[in-house]
């Protein structure tokens, strides 16, 4: 559970992070001002089913050619030129490794490098817009947009959401070919499915398969957003697909191809795309505003799964949810919102999860006050919160709790109180210890020095350097009383302890359910 995923958020992203990325090479072209691409021109109309309806036409999926080819005209290689800093690697968010930078040339003044990076798009209109990734053209200096008849566009940046990895640029021109959003008809498993792209450089590239899932969420283990129930696809997509459409079986787009589930760096038919009924009304708002904004209220929230709740001592089929985290300073801070608390409701509204929790209080307007509803510890309370407007996603990733850095002490564990609870070994957490295992600033806990194997704890993953916040909803500031809390919860008959847990060098708490061993 607290092994970390590998996922390539954005190695599907586009950022090819080589040279030669582009299929081809510069074409020099007399007319920026764009008018048909590949001799199509205005809205492209394939021959769409029923209204509503997915299932394929009597003797598909004989050839996706034709679909293919009335399309394939809406959609661009997208080349992007970002400016670097640092000697020889950067990073990208949700990449978990550092990223070696290509040859490219020195910026002005020291400014630093630049490299090169490609990725996909299509148009939504016939006067240029187009719909990305915001990973494949955020921070980029330089956009160049090559069409289907390999004619090339500089674009401009109209508005992007990192939140949903969504982006619009522009080219100047007219009379586009362009495909439009599907919103009545509701994907279904098993339903074939066409992305259209731009893998590894190799631009009009096609390849099919079928929705494997439907509202996949939470796969970018550093995104602290919620807004996006993805569509999972087996169409292999790779490496400069992202911000390319995922089409059904009658050229209508259902998605926006955005990230892929992989071990390797290449496809293992495991993808992710928007669905065209969150990324229709993001990007409509992008052309509007330029940007989006979001209510805020400073928590970070979790759903528990049923086993927890009960070791919580709430019902099974408790719906809710479970805060974590409560930003310093921050609205539910002032509001008097606690971590362990239990979101019940958001303006009245119940909420099912913590996915649905998010999201009521993203369509809230700045400025307004929210009332959550609350259960603490088995009692209902309320608590009223100003919203503010939520940060950018650059900075949530930053985590919530600073974190604090220092040379490694020659005894960490001077002066610390010790025991062993569950099969755990704690100690007090001292300065010495904190910055050992670089744990944050301003958490407080016992660490965890130790487990012993065969246990539930070692089974669950605890492990030394890990900090253990709270225990049951109460705060943990020594041994004796985390071996208090444990025992009081084993004596009421429930079979686990919720623990929050901050691993070593991290900035959240998670929580974990501890289950009892047998008693002897």
């Amino acid at each position: 559970m607290m092994k970390r995923k590998e996922f390539m958020l954005g190695a599907t992203f586009g950022l090819v992070l080589a040279a030669g990325a582009t299929a081809g090479g510069v074409i020099d072209w007399p007319t920026a001002n764009a008018g048909p691409v590949a001799g199509k021109s205005g809205r492209l109309a394939p021959n769409a089913g029923p209204a509503g309806l997915f299932a394929p036409p009597q003797g598909a999926p004989l050839s996706f050619a034709d679909i293919f080819q009335q399309v394939a005209p809406a959609v661009v290689q997208i080349n992007v030129e970002s400016r670097v800093s640092g000697p020889s690697t950067f990073r990208v968010p949700g990449i978990p490794f550092a990223i070696p930078v290509p040859e490219g040339e020195e910026g002005e003044e020291g400014d630093g490098r630049t490299a090169r990076g490609a990725g996909s798009g299509f148009f939504i209109s016939r006067d240029g817009y187009i719909v990305t990734n915001n990973h494949v053209v955020a921070d980029a200096v330089d956009i160049t947009v090559v069409l289907a008849d390999e004619r090339e566009l500089k674009a401009e940046v109209v508005g992007r959401d990192p939140a949903t990895d969504l982006a619009v640029i522009k080219v100047e021109g007219s009379d586009f070919p362009f495909v439009q959003f599907e919103e009545q008809a509701v994907p279904r498993v098993g339903d074939w499915v066409i992305a259209v792209g731009n893998p590894f450089g190799l631009g009009g590239t096609a390849t099919a398969g079928i929705v494997s899932g439907l509202g996949r969420q939470n796969i970018d283990p550093d995104s602290s957003a919620g807004y996006v129930d993805f569509l999972q696809i087996d169409a292999a997509i790779n490496t400069g697909n992202s911000g390319g459409p995922t089409f059904d079986i009658y050229g209508r787009v259902i998605g926006v191809n955005s990230a892929i589930y992989t071990q390797t760096g290449g496809s293992v038919g495991i993808g992710f795309a928007i669905p065209a009924s969150i990324a229709k009304p993001i990007t409509e708002r992008l052309i509007q505003d330029g940007k989006i904004e979001r209510g805020y209220v400073g928590l970070t929230l979790t759903t528990p799964r049923a086993a927890m709740w009960e070791a919580y001592g709430l019902p099974r089929n408790t719906e809710g949810a479970l805060v974590t985290e409560v930003t310093p300073g921050g609205p539910s801070d002032r509001g008097g919102v606690q971590i362990g608390d239990v979101i019940t409701a958001v303006n009245g509204e119940p909420v099912e999860d913590s996915t649905e929790a998010t999201r009521v209080v993203a369509t809230v307007r700045p400025g307004s006050n929210i009332r959550l509803d609350i259960n603490r510890g088995g009692r209902s309370t309320t608590a009223s919160v100003r919203a503010g407007t939520r940060p950018s996603e650059e900075e949530l990733r930053q985590g919530l709790l600073g974190a604090d850095s220092g040379d490694v002490p020659e005894d960490p564990s001077a002066g610390a109180e010790g025991a062993a609870i569950e099969g755990v070994s704690v100690t007090t957490l001292t300065p010495a210890l904190r910055q050992r295992y670089r744990l944050p600033a301003s958490a407080s806990g016992v660490v965890i020095t130790g487990v012993a194997r065969g246990t539930p704890a070692a089974e669950l993953g605890l492990g030394a350097g890990m900090l253990i916040t709270h225990a049951d909803r109460r705060t943990v500031s020594s041994a004796s009383e985390l071996r208090s809390i444990v025992q009081a919860v084993r004596s009421s008959g429930r079979s686990g302890v919720v623990l929050f847990v901050i691993q070593p060098g991290g900035t959240q708490r998670v929580p974990v359910l501890l289950e009892f061993e047998a008693a002897d």
